[in-house]
């Protein structure tokens, strides 16, 4: 194998070094392993109607021009998204004959192809002409085959996996002296972007529920606010409600984020739809327990007992998964241990380069 490039409409900078994180372990697990890997992508998350028109032409600028200077170095592309970044992908297959791979990961699927006829058939041809698809969760798996049309044996499930080298157990007292949090309250976390979808209305409402019974207790909110009106909208919910123990922090890098996992009880997942929740997985390499709604990938990784699953936009049920998981002794720890194997950078890695060797060994099949 020559040469791959990834292009990707999100990838860290160090103005935003959590934007697309995942895409940039991936890359770096790729390079550890010896394989020559560039990189094009967008590192900026800003919107608005201008910057993002702008921030795209000069990334796929960029991307058109890579490919016409590296055309005959290239073994394969990989695309993060299958819409737009999988339209590079699909270019450099008809302009120059390089195969690709592209991996879903859900809001391209849930939301993307939704938003007009055209995107979704743009979508399906992505798809179709690629010779593989990745898929981060076992619903996308069907979503790619039975609405895209996608051959089931092109068509993969794995994660980005999950680096436990960064992410593992400290233990809780240690862990909260670290940090400086208290010994004796109850601690749930939330980490993610701050938006409607990720369910942080319904959390706020369960909290205060569960408040009622455990008023030793405290929610911490960690993520970006890509949405300021949600935003305001969610600060203004919780001072009607008047609830308390509620604390907002910026993104965290990966290891003082670990570090929040194991200083946490549980951390709290109530997404209305999830194509894996990678945070999940991460917090289970922390030794944490988990709380998620049971949609996309989360029905899958909590389930057997790795976690506790809830019903989406229930207050109810996430207050009484909630007060279950710190309770009770719900998880079985040999699945969660099971879970993250399955899930680890070694792992994640054979099967990826197994899938290039094939993408690569497909097209040079096609052209004899």
């Amino acid at each position: 194998m020559k040469k791959i490039v990834v292009f990707s409409n999100m990838y860290p900078s160090s103005q935003h070094p959590t934007f697309g994180l995942f895409v940039k372990n991936q890359v770096e697990l790729l390079q550890w392993a010896g394989l020559d890997v560039d990189v094009v992508a967008i590192q900026d998350p800003g919107k608005g109607k201008v910057r993002a028109l702008q921030k795209y032409m000069i990334w796929f600028s960029r991307s058109v021009v890579y490919l016409m200077k590296n055309q005959k170095k290239l073994s394969l592309t990989h695309a993060h998204y299958a819409f737009p970044t999988g339209i590079l992908s699909l270019m450099g297959k008809r302009m120059f004959g390089i195969p690709y791979v592209v991996t879903v990961h859900g809001g391209d699927i849930d939301q993307m192809a939704a938003r007009s006829q055209r995107i979704a058939r743009m979508t399906k041809r992505i798809l179709q002409q690629a010779e593989a698809v990745i898929v981060v969760g076992d619903k996308l798996r069907k979503d790619v085959t039975s609405r895209f049309g996608v051959a089931n044996a092109n068509v993969h499930v794995m994660s980005m996996g999950v680096d436990t080298s960064v992410f593992n157990y400290v233990q809780k007292e240690e862990a909260r002296n670290q940090i400086g949090l208290s010994q004796d309250e109850k601690i749930l976390l939330f980490v993610g972007n701050i938006t409607r979808a990720k369910g942080l209305l319904e959390l706020v409402e369960a909290f205060d529920s569960l408040k009622l019974s455990l008023p030793d207790s405290s929610l911490y909110i960690v993520g970006s606010q890509k949405d300021s009106h949600f935003f305001e909208e969610l600060r203004s919910f919780i001072r009607d409600k008047d609830v308390e123990d509620i604390h907002f922090k910026e993104p965290l890098g990966q290891a003082a984020l670990s570090l929040w996992m194991s200083a946490a009880d549980a951390l709290i997942l109530p997404s209305h739809h999830e194509g894996f929740g990678l945070v999940a997985l991460e917090a289970m390499s922390a030794g944490t327990k988990v709380v998620g709604t049971d949609v996309g990938g989360l029905s899958y990784l909590l389930k057997d007992g790795a976690g506790v699953l809830v019903e989406a936009k229930n207050p109810d049920s996430l207050a009484q998964g909630m007060w279950s998981v710190l309770d009770e002794e719900v998880i079985d720890e040999a699945v969660v241990r099971a879970r993250i194997a399955e899930h680890s950078f070694e792992a994640i890695l054979e099967k990826l380069l197994s899938i290039y060797r094939s993408a690569e060994k497909g097209q040079v099949d096609r052209n004899e």
